[in-house]
């Protein structure tokens, strides 16, 4: 298909593209195959980010990123406004994900570099097991070694990372998302069901220092800065680069859309859109606030749901493998303690729809290597509708690793990425001590936020008579909850200072640290790199 485009000097040429492509053609698409024949097992398409908090999509409110194809999933299907990963850590997240259940409950799976227990089920194996072609692009279950106490399979299956892009931003993986999703369909025997997980590993640093301004033409004036937070122009810049890498992967995600309307194949799919953690930034990733464990989630599946539909009730990430399973008629194992989300998404309300979802939990172990002898640093918290109450079980340990301990090219506050955002309250600490110490300080066992009155959760009110009620009721429910789902943690037990760090190189070969220093230094954006998103050659599969 020729696409007319007028592309100016300075703007993200590759998004153009596919932000042009995107309107023109998959609105008129057809939605039955060239056989006529209408499969009744649905597909899945789990479109996973790597380090993106929940405010971040064009739906949702934020006036400067653009991401049209998540927000048409969001449109066309059901939007969660309260959607909370179990772990705000890849590695942990994604256990929770593929596993249904909580961290605290999956062993070594439950850590960055962790192992993967060779008893854990994964939905994922359970369809490959029931006659699903299951595969993925990008990043799966990672990083960490799947192998090392027997897992008898990939958590994914199948790898499909063969094809990459040729000229980049330095930042951006090079695997070419939407043209290994065509070469997994085109793998697909005719008459199977498909399972495919797209790991996007944008907006996960590095980035391209300034790439959001210039190449992209987003307008660092128009950005919203956290309080928690100085305002200045390093910040700005460093959070324009973030929305650049969403931008890129959402790009992926139109392609992908792309190829299943035109193949007949996006009304029976299941098409399930979400983070892994938030954004890779100070008091973001690796934290329990919001803007380390909020998610974005948008679900769609053709006429099955009733679309535009906007949910509040409070929901986790470990719903997603009981969802599918009993979307697809499977039976959910007993161990998942995520609750299957599909009576939300046949039902016909939205805000409120199951009101015992009033509540959900998140947990933190050991995210790098970053204390004295591999410390972990455990948290575990409780979020409803109006607080947010968080148990530290180690204050005297810092949250994100400290100032002094450096270890294998860890640098100090090694749980927080090195990034300019870091870098600035860092060397700036002595005369912005209240930014230094929200975002790097020791914190106390007990942290209390009232969300309707504090939405950035930076006043802690667990010491105050005035909330000791609310906050007694709040650790009981923790407590609770946590001697109900059987953590070691709430028995005054830490297994996890035995399990060993997996150390690997990046996310796989083909990761962008790997290209070398001249590609680097020349890669921008081109108008599409992508081979020819054709579809004649896989609508009979």
């Amino acid at each position: 298909m020729q696409i007319n485009m007028n592309i100016q000097k300075n703007q993200l040429r590759y998004l153009t593209f596919l932000l042009l492509f995107l309107a023109v053609c998959v609105s008129g698409c057809q939605n039955s195959d060239n056989s006529g024949s209408v499969q009744n097992t649905p597909n899945i398409l789990l479109v996973i980010s790597d380090d993106q908090s929940w405010l971040h999509t064009g739906i949702a409110g934020d006036k400067v990123i653009k991401t049209p194809a998540f927000d048409r999933i969001a449109r066309e299907g059901v939007m969660f406004n309260n959607a909370f990963a179990a772990c705000p850590s890849c590695t942990a997240s994604r256990t929770a994900i593929l596993s249904g259940q909580e961290i605290w409950r999956t062993n070594e799976a439950g850590l960055l570099m962790g192992a993967m227990p060779k008893d854990l089920k994964l939905f994922t194996h359970i369809l490959d097991d029931n006659g699903y072609h299951v595969g993925y692009t990008g990043k799966g279950w990672a990083p960490g070694n799947w192998e090392y106490l027997g897992l008898d399979r990939e958590p994914l299956i199948k790898e499909y990372n063969s094809r990459l892009e040729k000229e980049i931003a330095n930042g951006i993986d090079r695997r070419n998302y939407a043209a290994n999703f065509k070469d997994f369909l085109l793998d697909k025997p005719k008459e199977d069901p498909f399972f495919f997980w797209f790991g996007s590993t944008e907006p996960h640093r590095e980035y391209q220092y300034g790439v959001g301004e210039n190449e992209a033409n987003l307008k660092s004036a128009e950005v919203e800065v956290p309080p928690f937070w100085p305002d200045n122009k390093i910040i700005r810049q460093d959070i324009l680069d973030y929305y650049y890498e969403i931008m890129w992967y959402d790009s992926h995600l139109a392609g992908m859309i792309y190829l299943l309307e035109q193949s007949g194949k996006l009304e029976n799919t299941i098409v399930i859109v979400t983070s892994d953690n938030g954004m890779p930034f100070p008091r973001a990733k690796v934290n329990l606030y919001d803007w380390g464990t909020r998610m974005p989630l948008a679900i769609r599946w053709g006429d099955q749901i009733n679309a535009g539909r906007r949910i509040d009730d409070l929901v986790s990430l470990t719903d997603l493998a009981p969802t599918i399973l009993e979307a697809i008629g499977l039976e959910v194992p007993l161990e998942m303690t995520g609750t299957s989300l599909l009576p939300i998404l046949t039902s016909e309300n939205q805000g409120i729809v199951e009101p015992s979802r009033d509540r959900v939990f998140t947990g933190l172990e050991r995210h790098t290597y970053c204390r004295p002898e591999g410390a972990t640093y455990p948290s575990r918290a409780i979020r409803t509708h109006k607080y947010l109450y968080i148990r530290n079980f180690e204050p005297d340990r810092w949250p994100t690793g400290g100032p002094e301990f450096i270890s294998s090219n860890k640098t100090i506050h090694g749980d927080v990425d090195a990034c300019p955002t870091k870098a600035y309250i860092v060397e700036n600490q002595e005369t912005m001590p209240k930014y230094y110490q929200l975002n790097f300080g020791k914190r106390p066992a007990e942290e209390l936020y009232d969300i309707s009155n504090d939405q950035w959760q930076m006043i802690n009110l667990a010491d105050d008579p005035d909330y000791f009620n609310v906050k007694k009721d709040l650790s009981g429910k923790l407590v609770e909850y946590l001697r109900k789902t059987e953590d070691p943690r709430i028995e005054g037990k830490d297994p996890w200072k035995d399990y060993i760090y997996h150390q690997v190189d990046g996310f796989g070969s083909t990761y962008n640290k790997s290209l070398p220093e001249h590609e680097r230094a020349r890669a921008k954006l081109r108008p599409s790199n992508h081979p020819d998103l054709e579809i004649s050659d896989i609508t009979s599969n």
